[in-house]
C-alpha cells in the first residue's frame, strides 16, 4: 500500500478543511512547491493535489503552481479539482501531471471520462467522495442521491487508474478512517481503491493493511502530517512491511 501525501491548495497556499468546509480552513504552508520538496524528501512516492478553488469554481485556479510542482519534483503527482473538460485534462497531462482525478465529472458527465481514459489509459483517476454512502460534487457543496459503489461499477468497463474514495464526514477531522465503507468498495470493483478522508494515526495505516479480503491500493493522508500526529517515515516504514 502506497502512502500518499496530500497538499491543498487554496488562494495559493497549502491548506487543511475540515469535513471541507470552505469556512473552517486551517494553513499550513504559504509554499505549496516547498511543502511538496519536504514530502519527497521524506520519503513520499507519489504527491495528491486539490485546487480547492478550482473544484468550487469548475475550472482551475492554481494550476500554475500545480504545474510547477509536477514538472519540479522527480515522484509521480496526481491532481484533482476543477477539472471537468478535455481540455484541462489535456492541460495537465501534457504538462508533467501523471494522473488528474475526477469527481464532479465522473457524476454528471460520463462521456468525457470516457473519452479521457480513450486518449490517457491508466491516468484517469475517479474521485468518489461520500456523505453517508452518497456522492457529493462541486467542492462538495452538492449532494446526489447517487450510491457511492453504483457509480464505481459504472466505470469498471473503462481504463480507469485508481478510485480516490472519501469519507467527506470524517475528512480534516482526525477521527479515524472509514475502515468499513473503504474495505466495501475495494470488495465491490476491480478498479483499485485509495482511501482517503480522516486518517489520524499509525492505528489507522494498521488497519487499512490488515484487511486481508481485498486490497486497498492506497491511503491518502492529509492533516495528520501536518500537525505530526504521523510521521511521514514511519507511515510508510510500516507500509512496507506488509
Amino acid at each position: 500500500m502506497i502512502i500518499i501525501p496530500a497538499i491543498d491548495i487554496k488562494e495559493g497556499k497549502c491548506v487543511r478543511l475540515a469535513q471541507g468546509d470552505f469556512d473552517r480552513v486551517t494553513t499550513y504552508a504559504d509554499n505549496p512547491v516547498e511543502m511538496a520538496f519536504a514530502w519527497v524528501q521524506k520519503g513520499a512516492e507519489l504527491i495528491h493535489i486539490v485546487d480547492l478553488d478550482g473544484s468550487l469554481a469548475g475550472l482551475p485556479r492554481n494550476s500554475k503552481i500545480i504545474i510547477d510542482i509536477a514538472r519540479k519534483l522527480e515522484i509521480p503527482v496526481q491532481v484533482g479539482g476543477g477539472i471537468r473538460d478535455m481540455e484541462t485534462i489535456e492541460y495537465y497531462l501534457t504538462n508533467g501531471v501523471s494522473s488528474v482525478i475526477l469527481g464532479t465529472t465522473a457524476l454528471h458527465n460520463e462521456a468525457v471520462v470516457e473519452e479521457a481514459c480513450e486518449n490517457f489509459p491508466e491516468r484517469i483517476i475517479l474521485g468518489i467522495d461520500a456523505l453517508d454512502g452518497k456522492v457529493a460534487s462541486h467542492g462538495w457543496t452538492q449532494k446526489s442521491e447517487q450510491n457511492a459503489i453504483d457509480l464505481a461499477k459504472r466505470y469498471e468497463k473503462y481504463a480507469v487508474k485508481a478510485i480516490v474514495y472519501t469519507d467527506i464526514h470524517r475528512d480534516g477531522m482526525g477521527t479515524g478512517i472509514n475502515i468499513d465503507a473503504t474495505r466495501d468498495m475495494a470488495k465491490a470493483v476491480k478498479i483499485p481503491v485509495i482511501a482517503s478522508g480522516g486518517v489520524s494515526s499509525i492505528e489507522d495505516i494498521e488497519n487499512l493493511l490488515s484487511v486481508t479480503d481485498c486490497e486497498i491500493y492506497g491511503v491518502i493522508i492529509g492533516r495528520a502530517l501536518y500537525t505530526g500526529a504521523i510521521a511521514l517515515e514511519e507511515a510508510i516504514r510500516i507500509s512496507k512491511k506488509y
